[in-house]
Parts: C-alpha cells; structure tokens; sequence
C-alpha cells in the first residue's frame, strides 16, 4: 500500500485514513487543494477490490474535483472521500455517523456530499455528527444528481453543435452507460428534447423503466461500446475509456457524468487521433458541485441552475481552443484550471508579502 509513491498522488495537502471499530468504518478522505477554498467532495461507498484500488480511486476524484472547482469559476478547492465496503450490505446509521465524526475531525479543511454508493439520507445522518456536509435538504440544494444531469446535458449539447453542426439534439442517438440517479435524470432530458436513447445498466429495473417511460433501447454492460451512435455518455464508474474500449466506439463524440473516464491520460489523444470529441469529465459533470457552491440562507435554485447551464459555454470554449492549438481537450481544460489556481496562489501570495 502506497501514498507518496503512487502515481495518482499530486501533491495532495491530507490524505487521511480513518477506522472505526464498532461500526467497521474504514474510510480514506483526501484533500488534494485549499487554494480555492475549503475541500468540497462527494463520498464514495464502493466495495473496492484492494486498499490499492481504494487509494488511487480517492486520489484521482479529490485532484479532479480541484479542477472541477477551478474551471467552473467557484471558490471551493478539491477533496473526496471513501467508505471501503458493500453499499447495499453494509451501510447502517452507526457507520455513517462514525463517518461523520471523521469528516469533523479535519476542522471544516474538507466539506463532504454524496456520490456514488451513498445517497442525501446517508449524508444527513453523518450530519448529526458534524456540520462539514453539503448537498442535504437542510442546506436547500438537496440532492445535486438534477444538478449534475443538468449540466452534462448542456454540455452534451455543446458537444453535438460542435462536432455534429446540429442545433437541436433530435434525432441524435446517445448510448448512455449508467442509470442511476444522474445517468436516468440525463436520460428523461434527453428524451424531452428529442434524442434517441440506447441505454445499458447492470441493474435490470433500470433498464426496464428507461424502456418502458423513455422509449429505449437496452443492451448489455458490455455492447454499449459497440453501437451506432453519435454520442457515447458515461455515467457510471471511471477507467471505462481505455485502448480496448476506445478502438471499439463508433460515436463522434464522448460526453457523460463519470469520473475519471481516461484509463490513463494518453487515452485523451487515442480519442482525439479517432475523431472522438471528447468532453472532459470534470468540466461536463460540474454542476452537482456549482448548486452546492450556492448553499447557504439566500439560496436561489433558479440561479444556481442558470450557472449549471454554462457548462454549455465552458464546454465550447474548450472543445474551440482544443481545435484551434491542435491539442486534446483534456489538455485544454486542464491548463485553464491551472491558469486560475496559478493566479488566485499569486494573489494570494502577494497579500501575505504586503502585510
């Protein structure tokens, strides 16, 4: 087991474990950034392979929720958090208020939501132990899976008026991978607007309700790398995009709510070499993270999803840049979220030199 070494480590500030063992908590949370802000990150329950596995996975989404911060103009830094066990087996009110007295212990530095594996009633029973939780009914944004669906569609649309020259997504077909709370919601808004919906999810009552109320057309886990579509959109777990299932695809573009979608950073050039656009996970998949950027007493929703909707823009604005420099749009995005980190360090360290 390895931090220092590991190569999903960039330089994170804390990177803590913690166990409980009345309730058999065993949660790792990692704050990568502050620069922006407190540490805003959801909580992952997975029942993760190895303790290796459960490292990388919560190294990787705290860098990328740094970035997510960053690119989406919102002044929270990066951090994450996960429970190492069987989200359906394993959950019980003890363990998550143990997790709650975790989050507590760092003082505010990290500030947890929900994510995969966890849901809004789980968060608001560690909320009984500390008020560092976001993303609860009692902070008016509730659940941000609406949010977060919101923007990837907007993003979405971005992707097919770039690549595809269409200015309205009917008749476009979308493979969508995942049907959880995001994945469905971002299925429901497509097919308002018009688009043709291949789905897959390991769970057959998903797939059951998107064909029986959205009209779709279901397949298997692993064919719906293989379909005829304009647009692939991940929405379940990371690493799906990889030299196997990139030679597979036959859409013009990728964009969906994952995480962590490249396997590994070269896969961006893999797509891009494909003619794949590409929409980086963290700029699409932002909007769970602006709603709750909107907390607080003067909570407006109408506004806060008007700024969702902006992922829109950011979106075009990479995919133009992209173009224009002959580069991928990971690397795009990843040099616009480092401009601001850059620039909000030197600020502030010309303020620390000034007093």
């Amino acid at each position: 087991m390895t931090v220092f070494t590991a190569k999903e480590f960039d330089n994170h500030e804390d990177v803590l474990f913690f166990h409980d063992r009345k309730t058999g908590l065993k949660a790792i949370i990692a704050v990568h950034d502050t620069t922006l802000g407190p540490a805003l990150g959801g909580t992952r329950m997975w029942d993760y392979g190895s303790e290796e596995d459960a490292i990388a996975d919560v190294l990787r989404l705290s860098r990328g929720m740094t970035y997510k911060s960053s690119l989406a103009g919102i002044n929270l830094g990066g951090g994450k958090s996960v429970i190492i066990g069987n989200s359906h087996t394993d959950k019980t009110p003890e363990l998550f208020e143990a997790f709650g007295r975790a989050v507590d212990q760092l003082g505010g530095t990290y500030i947890a939501a929900e994510d995969v594996g966890t849901t809004v009633k789980d968060l608001e029973i560690a909320r009984r132990r500390t008020r560092h939780i976001a993303g609860i009914s009692e902070g008016n944004a509730g659940d941000p899976s609406p949010a977060t669906a919101w923007g990837v569609f907007h993003g979405l649309r971005a992707a097919v008026e770039f690549e595809l020259k269409k200015t309205t997504l009917a008749g476009v077909t979308v493979a969508v991978q995942g049907l959880g709370n995001v994945g469905y919601g971002l299925c429901e808004l497509l097919r308002n607007a018009g688009a043709q919906l291949i789905v897959a999810d390991p769970h057959d009552a998903a797939v059951e309700k998107a064909v029986k109320n959205l009209g779709a057309t279901a397949v298997g886990i692993d064919a719906i790398y293989d379909q005829d579509a304009d647009v692939f959109a991940p929405c379940a777990l990371g690493a799906i995009l990889n030299d196997e299932t990139i030679a597979r695809l036959k859409v013009r573009a990728v964009a969906g709510s994952a995480n962590n979608q490249l396997a590994e950073d070269r896969h961006a050039k893999m797509l891009m070499e494909k003619g794949i656009l590409y929409a980086p996970d963290y700029a699409i998949n932002a909007g769970g993270i602006i709603i709750i950027s909107h907390e607080g007493p003067s909570f407006n929703r109408e506004k806060a999803m008007r700024q969702v909707a902006e992922i829109h823009d950011t979106c075009l604005n990479i995919f133009k840049r992209a173009r224009a420099e002959k580069v991928t749009t990971a690397e795009i995005a990843d040099k616009i979220a480092l401009e601001r980190l850059d620039r909000v360090k030197s600020e502030k360290g010309d303020l620390a030199l000034a007093s």
